[in-house]
């Protein structure tokens, strides 16, 4: 009987589970439904099986067995309840708890006020919804701490690598269309006259401000940030957190105090200091964005064509240009190579539209035109080299030896936290819903109990 290949990793198992949680329950609030399982303190929801299934259907993947989605669950909530004993694990829930906060007021930034970010994701108040990240990211920082502890000293011999290929080689997946791509992106340079237009209306609403207006209602009126609805407030600041330009700014002033007009990445802002209480501060601040006109993306555009014709010409290389001109700070240190969670070979269909259609037609070596683009949420100019195309192909050793390490790894990774399971099981309390008991578990947790 030929063996079953199991190439997913449990790790990435549980990690993918968390981001559909996040998602799922930043989709829907705060779900009350019914329990499926307890394992030790930690709750199975039945809502948490739900989504899993979904997700995993979204996916393609073959729904065979719900009770294969309600045991991934419980891998998850063993290896929580364990960790929060494990002596050897940092307790974090403060640090985490108080960057709760910080991560709201960051997805705040994405909508035009609190209400609609809450009404988007279900929620009725701001601490409902700081809950649910909260709960999420405790959960996720001691799944991944307790699987690091019982497979860090788990590695792979390159013998072992060669047997596993030829043990699966035949349920080994192919590898979708490729390609390896390097990029240079600028953002387009205001005119003196068009930043001194934004700067000039910020002095005019400070001065406003200064004479009697309240700063709420002009940031209510005014800014272009989603902080905007809140009188453009944004509290439990940590250093470090916003832009530097933004911090320096608010740092240096005195409480209650406005600031001139200051510039950084996002745009052109005025900031008032509320209050400043150790490592944390909370701050008010008008932002207009620096939003290029047609005329100034256009020079942009016929800069970056010279740049271009540099690298035709030979006078400069690719990976030189992305270092002095790139604004792109993810890229620009490495040659311009984009890369993903998988490295820099990219599969073609899960390129964004817009790139995916400048890049259609090109070989190895070609470049795309200068294209429009957007980095970080603002207009920008691209160029775009193809390193590298790859065709669809049968995983093989001599070309894809560091992906097959890493599914050979990740398998015996998966042994050793299955055997950690088994080991474990007999001391931890299980409660599973009689609504599971006729499944078959590949470890025995209905050895506790099966209730109600």
């Amino acid at each position: 009987m030929k063996r079953k290949i199991n190439i997913t990793a449990l790790f990435g198992l549980l990690i993918l589970l968390f981001s559909v949680k996040m998602n799922a329950q930043l989709q829907t609030g705060q779900m009350v439904d019914g329990i499926a399982a307890v394992v030790g303190n930690e709750i199975v929801l039945e809502s948490d099986v739900d989504e899993q299934l979904n997700y995993a259907k979204m996916q393609g993947e073959k729904i065979t067995d719900r009770c294969q989605f309600l045991e991934r669950i419980l891998s998850q909530k063993l290896m929580i309840t364990e960790a929060k004993k494990d002596t050897l694990i940092e307790n974090r829930n403060s640090a985490i708890r108080e960057r709760a906060g910080d991560k709201y007021n960051q997805m705040l930034l994405q909508f035009p006020d609190e209400k609609t970010m809450l009404e988007k994701y279900n929620f009725r108040t701001s601490y409902e919804m700081k809950n649910a990240i909260e709960k999420i990211d405790i959960d996720q920082y001691y799944t991944q701490a307790k699987y690091q502890r019982i497979t860090d000293k788990v590695d792979i011999t390159p013998n072992e690598v060669t047997d596993f290929f030829a043990t699966y080689q035949s349920q080994l997946p192919e590898v979708k269309d490729e390609v390896t791509l390097a990029k240079i992106s600028m953002y387009p340079t205001l005119t003196d006259k068009h930043k001194q237009e934004i700067i000039d209306k910020l002095k005019k609403i400070k001065q406003d401000i200064l004479a009697g207006e309240t700063f709420d209602s002009q940031a209510r009126i005014y800014s272009e940030d989603g902080s905007a609805a809140n009188g453009g407030l944004i509290k439990n600041i940590s250093k470090g957190q916003m832009v530097k330009p933004f911090e320096a700014a608010a740092l240096n002033l005195q409480e209650g105090e406005i600031s001139d007009p200051i510039e950084s990445e996002f745009g052109f802002h005025i900031i008032q200091l509320i209050k400043k209480s150790g490592k944390k501060y909370d701050a008010k601040h008008i932002l207009i964005k620096s939003v290029p006109t047609a005329e100034e993306i256009e020079t942009a555009r016929k800069e970056l064509e010279k740049i271009k014709q540099k690298i035709e010409e030979g006078k400069i290389s690719f990976k030189e240009a992305a270092f002095k001109y790139s604004d792109d700070k993810r890229t620009k240190f490495n040659g311009g190579i984009m890369a993903d969670e998988g490295g820099d070979k990219i599969e073609k269909l899960s390129l964004p539209p817009t790139l995916g259609y400048h890049i259609a037609g090109l070989n190895k070596g070609d470049m795309t035109d200068v294209f429009e683009d957007d980095l970080n949420q603002r207009k920008a100019v691209a160029l775009v080299k193809v390193i590298d195309v790859i065709p669809a192909h049968k995983l093989e050793l001599a070309t894809d030896f560091d992906r097959i390490k890493q599914m050979a790894l990740n398998q015996k990774k998966g042994n050793v936290v299955e055997k950690w399971i088994n080991t474990e099981l007999p001391h931890v309390f299980i409660s599973i819903d009689k609504r599971y008991k006729d499944c078959n578990f590949k470890t025995d947790w209905k050895k506790q109990s099966i209730t109600k």
